[in-house]
């Protein structure tokens, strides 16, 4: 039995993936991930999920470049959640961003502030679909 059977994967055979960057601690993205996409990770030592809006596999940095070298992955206490620590090759959002996490809400007056700085054009990486 694989430690992958133990996870608790929802009705869609799915378990979401914290993404953090290993050397800093943060939290660089949320994915989706099913069993298959977990076997690739390991496989490739590189990142891959499962899209839910397109339906398909797909590799982090695939079209950007902007690759994900998996460092280690863990899950929690319920088997319900993975952590995968990495190095980020780029940036981790598709919106140009290191992390996706790029918003924050001001608890006193609920503003919401950009807390990162933009590092790439998305149209310089990303083609038109």
């Amino acid at each position: 039995m694989s430690w992958i059977d133990t996870l608790k994967f929802d009705s869609n055979g799915l378990i979401p993936a914290v993404i953090q960057e290993e050397s800093t601690g943060n939290v660089l993205m949320v994915a989706w991930m099913n069993r298959q996409s977990i076997e690739m990770t390991i496989q490739t030592g590189k990142t891959h999920f499962w899209s839910r809006s397109r339906q398909k596999y797909w590799m982090k940095g695939e079209e950007s470049g902007h690759v994900q070298i998996v460092k280690e992955i863990s899950f929690d206490c319920d088997a319900d959640v993975l952590l995968i620590k990495v190095e980020q090759k780029g940036v981790a959002c598709h919106e140009g961003y290191k992390s996706c996490f790029f918003r924050s809400v001001d608890l006193k007056n609920g503003e919401v502030k950009i807390n990162q700085e933009r590092l790439i054009n998305p149209a310089d990486v990303y083609k038109k679909k």
